[in-house]
């Protein structure tokens, strides 16, 4: 049964190891807090937050649930230690690092009495995680949206490899879309899930309705890795995917490719609604999905799910 305790659920102090990802512009307290409050782990997407506003979701997350809850950061982010700072200095007891390396904040976090999870795209990357000293580690495949490992590994090919190369507790992410495919990463050996894109086009994501509603649209092939010379990024394949394409193509210098996204492309698309000319980050998961539902909605069919796979594969052996 999903709701057995395991590592995950005992690290965090939930009742399903699921954990929403904390992805920019989507990730609103709206959001984390309905996925805790279904028994999940939310987290805040502090990456599309200045430190004022996230400390203005950490209030109004404080009064939409008392379940636990973290926030995902960055490394990379601009204000990283006015960042590190505030979520200190407002008590926030989990924190889910990317995009660097947690060495430079685990033990100041830990020191804090904060629970620190990071995530990465190698098993080189999941002993490095071991050696920083995180409680956690989450194993991301090149399904998912958003920013991506430059290895291209798929989540089935990297997780039984993390598992082999780290102790830690470990979460599978990327694809993660349905009761069976948690069923899988608990065969490969994960305890946990991490899920994004899902969660990304419920009612309760910030993300824009037109954006949302252009997710529903998408079939498989509609998304596609791009901007391996800066940050691989999985994208839908809008016009601005078609012009990034085409210069890559072409071997177009960083500073063009940037120039090409010019500035806030992710808020003008996901967030704004811009859905030729803006930056659409979404995982290959998206062409599964044909409503838009609640958080609630979501977590009861992947239980539901998880639970009817589980039963079958212990018929059927």
């Amino acid at each position: 049964m999903m709701t057995q305790r395991n590592r995950i659920t005992a690290l965090f102090g939930i009742q399903y190891p699921i954990i929403q990802g904390g992805m920019v512009w989507c990730s609103g307290w709206r959001l984390a807090s309905a996925v805790s409050n279904a028994g999940g782990l939310g987290l805040l997407g502090a990456g599309s937050m200045h430190p004022d506003k996230l400390l203005e979701h950490i209030e109004k997350m404080r009064q939409a649930t008392d379940k636990p809850w973290g926030i995902n950061v960055p490394l990379i982010y601009p204000q990283i230690d006015e960042l590190i700072n505030t979520i200190i200095r407002e008590h926030v007891k989990v924190v889910f690092t990317s995009a660097g390396s947690p060495r430079k904040y685990t033990a100041r976090l830990h020191e804090a009495g904060i629970k620190v999870a990071h995530v990465v795209s190698s098993s080189r990357f999941a002993r490095k995680c071991e050696e920083a000293g995180v409680d956690a580690v989450v194993a991301e495949g090149f399904e998912a949206g958003g920013h991506n490992g430059r290895e291209e590994s798929t989540t089935m090919t990297l997780i039984p490899q993390v598992r082999r190369a780290t102790t830690l507790p470990l979460i599978a992410a990327g694809g993660i879309g349905s009761g069976q495919s948690i069923l899988a990463a608990h065969a490969l050996g994960a305890e946990g899930v991490q899920i994004g894109t899902l969660f990304a086009v419920s009612k309760e994501s910030s993300a824009a309705d037109s954006f949302k509603q252009k997710c529903l649209l998408l079939g498989e092939g509609d998304t596609m890795l791009a901007l391996k010379r800066l940050v691989p990024t999985r994208l839908v394949c809008n016009d601005l995917y078609e012009r990034i394409a085409e210069a890559e193509e072409r071997g177009a210098s960083t500073d063009e490719l940037r120039e090409l996204l010019g500035t806030a492309a992710s808020k003008r698309g996901i967030f704004e609604g811009d859905i030729e000319n803006g930056k659409l980050e979404i995982g290959q998961i998206v062409s599964s999905i044909e409503r838009i539902d609640s958080v609630a909605d979501i977590m009861h069919r992947l239980i539901d799910e998880y639970t009817v796979a589980r039963q079958q594969l212990i018929d059927h052996v």
